[in-house]
């Protein structure tokens, strides 16, 4: 009879705990509008999934989820705004990989990841496509290695930034295929896109879900996607590792994450909602047109993704030598 009663009040303290953690985020959560903080600039697949979350969100939990776009410094000036924030649910980050590369490239941001935040759910991942402009004298990967190899330093490649995926895939092309292109850091994706298509610029790498269209309208010519097999948005481009850059792999993943010391009801409440909306039909089958393909961890599992992806992108950029631009 005791232990029974012991049982009972255990999880009548447990449920008392997980009540008062939802007080704490100011009642039944949410009870007002939520801020997502997209640190990337609009138009770029952080923003196009945040916003397109933040209405499956909004219309999940009833109250608005709205997009903050504060992009600049790879990243960097968004999510201290978030890392600022009050950790009572109201401020989500939608990070990327870019977050787990600049642990180690940027080590004297004014913010750790693991340390000032949590995580709460990943949300999906897609290829990369490397692009350049029409006029390169290049009609495919090997042609596009001799001609840089011919010409050290005089092709470039555009990026949304240090330490962005776009960044990193780049560098590891470049590491692997024994070149040298000249890095073109630009404050958002947008920007790097435009002078890609205007030819200011020689090449980028880009997620496949924002230039494939560009591809085959012939405002970019796509040169080999990222994955180890082929995108089903661009099926006639080869990958880079079969087209002559063997185990060459990058993606672009992101993910929600929340200020340090937001309550774990609220957590683990949010990664319920955003693990259903992932697994609803309609959004695998729209994200799978796009090149994406839905992530789902619950909050422990995420928190050893990033701690492994952080540790994996330092053993790369320490060995090769990478230094933020």
């Amino acid at each position: 009879m005791k232990t029974i009663l012991l049982r009972l009040l255990c999880a009548v303290g447990a449920l008392t705990l997980s009540t008062g953690a939802l007080a704490q985020a100011g009642g039944a959560y949410p009870s007002k509008s939520v801020r997502i903080v997209v640190p990337f600039a609009a138009g770029g697949p952080a923003d196009n999934y945040a916003r397109f979350l933040a209405q499956r969100l909004s219309d999940a939990m009833g109250q608005p989820f709205v997009v903050d776009n504060r992009p600049g410094g790879g990243s960097v000036i968004g999510t201290d705004v978030a890392a600022k924030a009050p950790a009572d649910g109201y401020t989500l980050l939608m990070m990327s990989n870019t977050h787990t590369v600049n642990e180690t490239l940027l080590p004297n941001k004014p913010f750790q990841l693991m340390r000032d935040f949590v995580g709460v759910a990943p949300v999906n991942y897609s290829d990369l496509v490397l692009v350049a402009h029409p006029s390169l004298e290049a009609a495919n990967l090997k042609d596009l290695i001799k001609l840089a190899a011919s010409r050290p330093g005089k092709l470039n490649y555009a990026s949304s930034g240090p330490g962005t995926p776009y960044h990193m895939a780049g560098e590891l092309f470049k590491s692997m295929a024994n070149i040298y292109l000249v890095h073109i850091p630009y404050r958002g994706s947008s920007g790097a896109r435009t002078d890609v298509i205007g030819g200011q610029v020689d090449l980028m790498f880009d997620a496949v879900t924002t230039m494939a269209e560009q591809a085959r309208v012939g405002r970019v010519k796509a040169i080999a996607t990222t994955g180890l097999k082929r995108s089903d948005v661009l099926p006639d481009v080869p990958t880079l590792n079969e087209a002559g850059v063997p185990g060459y792999e990058a993606t672009i993943w992101l993910g929600l994450m929340a200020p340090r010391g937001t309550p774990k009801a609220v957590v683990d409440k949010l990664n319920e909602v955003v693990t259903r909306i992932v697994a609803q039909p309609d959004v695998k089958q729209l994200w799978t047109k796009q090149g994406a393909t839905a992530m789902s961890m619950n909050p422990a599992v995420f928190d050893k993704y990033l701690r492994d992806d952080i540790a994996k992108w330092a053993r790369l950029i320490k060995s090769a030598g990478i230094k933020p631009d």
